[in-house]
């Protein structure tokens, strides 16, 4: 049997969970695969946390035959996370349109120490 990642969500070694609030949230560690170089948290990893959660939590709005598929995203890297850190993103619907779901993602270290803040647009596809 092949225990190979399939998924990015999966390489990255992303987790998610529904806050107490019932937002939806991920965490990650912060570990090699999702560092630059220089030992601290990559911003490209960082936007695929962001944009994984949007979709997820996009997902769980969409209604039946359709699904979403992302088309815009951008983001403020406010503070760096040192490997060996974990940050955590939590989700909040800005917009939720017949055809568009607009999503906030904020993103801490394990202090709450702000990360990014980034702003992520899904397309609702009909399926």
């Amino acid at each position: 049997m092949n225990n190979t990642p399939k998924y990015l969500h999966d390489i990255l070694g992303m987790h998610f969970f529904t806050a107490e609030d019932q937002s939806p949230c991920a965490e990650m560690d912060v570990t090699e695969t999702v560092c630059q170089p220089f030992g601290f948290l990559s911003g490209g990893a960082t936007l695929a946390l962001a944009e994984t959660l949007a979709g997820y939590a996009s997902l769980s709005l969409c209604p039946p035959k359709t699904f979403p598929v992302g088309m815009q995203i951008s983001a403020n890297h406010l503070n760096s996370v040192s490997l060996g850190g974990k940050v955590t993103a939590k989700a909040r619907l800005l917009k939720n349109g017949g055809t568009l779901h607009v999503w906030e993602i904020s993103i801490a270290d394990e202090n709450g120490t702000p990360v990014s803040v980034c702003q992520i647009t899904n397309y609702i596809k009909k399926g």
